[in-house]
């Protein structure tokens, strides 16, 4: 097998393994949304990686966690409904980062790359700090499981237990901005969302507790990055899209069954 085949296969699985955890969550607390939100961000990040000469994911890592304790502060304040305020902060840094990046002409940008992902592309370098980044983020999920579930299943009752639910609140968020942050190089700005998504609402209709969804999912996600790497390899088809459509395949075919939980 080819080597940067190899490195793809590998870096998929690593985001897919974090992404099924973290997509449960956000499916249960309807976070779908704020996944996208942070993915837009992810643009204005490699902008200001651009004006400050440093290296663009860890500029990208660094926008997507400064943008997700801003959600929450302002969340807290509650001036605006959740949604409303997503759709704002949404399309305004996609089109801030857009107008941005397109300012610097003498720099040589792969726009596509940055919006749909360019997984064949990932170095060892790249692999090495995916699977760093995934292992840290499924540990520290394994270490707030319990107040995660709690808060997910009823913020007030958690509150009253003594659990504090900002801090879990803020924690999980900016654990997603930084698997949004690494999954960018696989699956790209617009399609991030899907791979947090789509495997955590398949895994859903077919398993009965929690922490089977999750591990479901992580597995839905890494069987959709194997399958849509095939599909890329064999039919020339892009990378990212092409796994994010096997993703949905899977889906489709998980409709048959019977919601579970």
């Amino acid at each position: 097998m080819a080597d940067f085949l190899l490195y793809a296969i590998l870096a998929g699985i690593a985001v897919a393994l974090v992404a099924g955890p973290l997509g449960s969550f956000a499916v249960w607390r309807r976070m779908a949304y704020f996944g996208d939100t942070l993915a837009h961000s992810a643009l204005l990040g490699i902008t200001f990686g651009l004006l400050l000469g440093v290296n663009l994911n860890l500029a990208v890592a660094i926008g997507c966690l400064l943008l997700a304790l801003i959600l929450v502060g302002m969340q807290n304040n509650r001036f605006l409904a959740t949604d409303t305020l997503l759709g704002i902060l949404s399309h305004s840094t996609l089109a801030l980062g857009l107008v941005c990046v397109s300012l610097f002409s003498g720099t040589r940008i792969d726009l596509l790359a940055y919006l749909f992902g360019d997984i064949l592309s990932v170095n060892k370098v790249d692999l090495v700090s995916i699977w760093l980044i995934s292992l840290a983020v499924i540990g520290a999920l394994a270490w707030l499981w319990r107040p995660l579930l709690a808060i997910t299943v009823h913020e007030e009752l958690a509150q009253v237990e003594g659990i504090p639910v900002n801090k879990v609140r803020t924690a999980l968020m900016l654990l997603m901005a930084l698997v949004i942050a690494i999954a960018m190089k696989v699956v790209g700005v617009l399609l991030i969302t899907a791979l947090l998504i789509i495997p955590a609402a398949a895994s859903r209709r077919l398993t009965h507790t929690p922490e089977a969804m999750a591990v479901v999912a992580s597995l839905l996600g890494s069987i959709a990055v194997c399958l849509g790497l095939a599909a890329s390899y064999f039919w020339d088809s892009p990378a990212g899209p092409s796994i994010v459509l096997a993703a949905t395949l899977l889906f489709v075919l998980t409709l048959s069954k019977k919601q579970v939980l």
